[in-house]
């Protein structure tokens, strides 16, 4: 008979990283904000990676191997070290990218027990947040590998709805493996000249420098565009395009087909049944697409298959909604007011425990819906409310009857986002989206008073500043309609996420044009920023000075700030300076002595050394308050992209 301890060896074990006196490891991660002490032992036999790694590294003068890891954050490398030691995890109350990130981390330290466990996690239990992360999702894995399961997780989705993968923003940018992968895929739910014209677009993206118009292209050109295909070609099913469709789209590029290939498919336009050298793959097995008769039961009394294309493209953040007939997303329905009663103690009892949801309301006596997402879970069993923290979830108003047009509204103060509400006020607050949307009822029927909200008190969602700094750019004198913005906003880079150090804005925002950098001042209601048209550069060694009319900086209305102001670069020659090497860790961005984030201890939010005093007058006016220096609770980095 055997006995075993392993639950007191654990715990043993992971008291050795309160160890200070008898380490020999140091791990720095963080951009070296952070470091963890470790035994150089306990990594070897826990990690090949680690053995790797250490046995290349040489010690310091106390005997320290320094192991350093710039782009992995604290908490997770945290639970990677309580793992190695005491082969414990704990995920409660994490998001599941949290989940998702410390998989890939596992992954790259080679730790498969772990990465394994995690993968299975994602499929069996959050496949509702992979398919609403999608894209991201499936760039990393083939970046990644060794992820074979979420690669057919993904394949499975991509098959039946491609235009996930081929119609997203960052089309291009998908590693070749990825793309492979789908390709060969019988069962690609597409026209197969339209993979050959994604599989095209996708090649010359590769090689920026190819001209523009086809007709420019030297036979080198060819050659080019050939070699990057090399690995694609071949699963192209050239012998099931119609003949049109070979002499409009496959012709004009026949030079990077091999000569055998091309003389059989023009052999195969006028005599198909003659045998060719080639081989022929068989047709993609397309799904019989003839839609069911409908059922007299409407899916939704509130909502249209319109109003489901359109929250499903604010859910993949497409800047262009989805047609009805290429949906995601099944929108199921979980609970009706008139089916199953208004009382908000009927929503929790029904949502309790799901995720990934939309709440819709019409408005008594109006044509208004309104509504939100929340991809996290609704719980129903806290004592106290709760609040759950996300970037994902959204408010919005649909376009219906006299309301011409629709509103998004993605949240801004992520720690606000969803309110899991305490069980002792169930029976009055149903589902609660950070001061921006509730419903509520003193009479337990939210039908019966007028007591629910949707009134974004604490701006806890964003929706004019938008609007108001695209104007700015576009020069206007009149702000933009919260529902006619012309730019989309893309989140680059966020201090409370990405951390606050002055280097890791230079990393992020190197090659970057047309950004936005806003900056929350600590212990007032300030928003400042400044709008960069130019392209951030982080390889001077000695700070360059960037020439342009069209920078701007400026505060933004908030609270007790009762108005915005706007001051646009007056000396142009010294808008924006890119920061050379030895300053970017103290130095962040630089609006020409009218706005910049600065550290001496390398953490923006840290100290008050940031400035916005303008005291040079290289922009039109001050634009905060006070000309003291300050610090900030939060900035953020927003790549501007024109949408129309």
């Amino acid at each position: 008979m055997s006995l075993k301890f392993f639950g007191k060896l654990s715990q043993n074990f992971v008291e050795l990283l309160n160890d200070k006196d008898d380490y020999n490891v140091i791990v720095e991660v963080e951009n070296k904000e952070k470091s963890f002490t470790a035994h150089s032992n306990v990594l070897k036999y826990r990690s090949s990676y680690f053995r790797q790694e250490l046995e290349n590294i040489q010690p310091n003068a106390k005997n320290i191997k320094i192991i350093t890891k710039p782009s992995i954050s604290s908490k997770i490398f945290e639970v990677i070290l309580k793992y190695i030691y005491g082969g414990i995890v704990n995920l409660e109350k994490v998001e599941t990218r949290f989940i998702f990130d410390l998989m890939l981390i596992a992954n790259e330290f080679e730790l498969v027990e772990l990465s394994s466990k995690l993968e299975t996690i994602l499929i069996k239990d959050k496949a509702s947040w992979l398919k609403t992360h999608f894209s991201l999702v499936y760039r990393t894995i083939f970046v990644k590998e060794n992820f074979r399961d979420l690669e057919n997780f993904c394949n499975d989705i991509v098959v039946e709805y491609p235009n996930l993968i081929f119609d997203s923003s960052d089309f291009t940018s998908i590693p070749e493996s990825a793309l492979v992968s789908l390709i060969k895929q019988d069962d690609l739910q597409m026209r197969e000249v339209e993979i050959w014209d994604y599989v095209i677009k996708w090649g010359i993206a590769q090689n920026p420098t190819l001209p523009t118009n086809l007709g420019d292209w030297a036979e080198e050109n060819f050659l080019t565009l050939k070699t990057t295909l090399q690995q694609c070609l071949p699963h192209i099913r050239y012998f099931h395009i119609t003949n049109i469709e070979i002499y409009d789209k496959i012709r004009p590029y026949k030079k990077i087909l091999d000569k055998q290939l091309w003389e059989d498919v023009k052999q195969h336009l006028v005599a198909p049944y003659r045998s060719i050298k080639s081989n022929i793959l068989p047709a993609r097995s397309v799904l019989n697409t003839e839609l069911p008769p409908r059922t007299n039961e409407p899916f939704s009394t509130i909502i249209s298959e319109d109003h489901v294309a359109e929250i499903s493209s604010w859910i993949d953040r497409k800047t262009i909604s989805y047609s009805t007939t290429n949906i995601p997303y099944k929108f199921e329905l979980i609970l009706s007011g008139t089916r199953n009663g208004f009382a908000p103690k009927t929503f929790w009892n029904f949502c309790h425990g799901l995720a990934c949801t939309i709440v819709v309301a019409k408005v008594k006596g109006t044509d208004e819906i309104i509504g939100g997402y929340n991809p996290l879970t609704w719980n129903n069993t806290y004592n106290r409310s709760q609040w759950m923290e996300t970037k994902d979830s959204f408010i919005f108003s649909l376009k219906n009857g006299n309301i011409q047009n629709s509103i998004l509204s993605r949240v801004k103060v992520t720690k606000n986002a969803i309110l899991n509400v305490g069980k002792n006020n169930q029976n009055f607050q149903g589902p609660y989206f950070g001061f921006g949307f509730s419903l509520r009822s003193e009479k337990s029927r939210f039908n019966l008073d007028y007591v629910s909200r949707c009134d974004n008190t604490l701006n806890c969602y964003e929706k004019h500043h938008v609007a108001e700094i695209s104007s700015w750019i576009d020069r206007k004198t009149i702000s933009y309609s919260t529902t006619n913005i012309p730019y989309k906003f893309e989140l680059i880079l966020s201090g409370t996420r990405n951390g606050f150090a002055p280097k890791t804005f230079w990393n992020f925002c190197h090659g970057l044009a047309c950004t936005i950098v806003v900056a929350k001042v600590k212990g007032t209601d300030e928003i400042i920023g400044g709008y960069n048209p130019l392209t951030w550069n982080n390889t001077y060694n000695r700070s360059q000075w960037m020439e342009t009319k069209d920078s701007f900086i400026f505060s933004l209305k908030n609270g007790n700030i009762q108005n915005s102001i706007l001051s646009r670069v007056k000396v142009t020659k010294n808008a924006i300076l890119n920061v050379g090497k030895n300053n970017q860790n103290f130095q962040g961005p630089y609006f020409g002595f009218g706005f910049s984030l600065r550290s001496e201890k390398s953490r923006f939010n840290l100290d008050y050394v940031s400035r916005c005093d303008n005291t040079l007058n290289c922009y039109e006016k001050r634009v905060k308050t006070s000309s003291e220096i300050f610090s900030i609770d939060n900035y953020e980095v927003f790549k501007v992209i024109r949408k129309f």
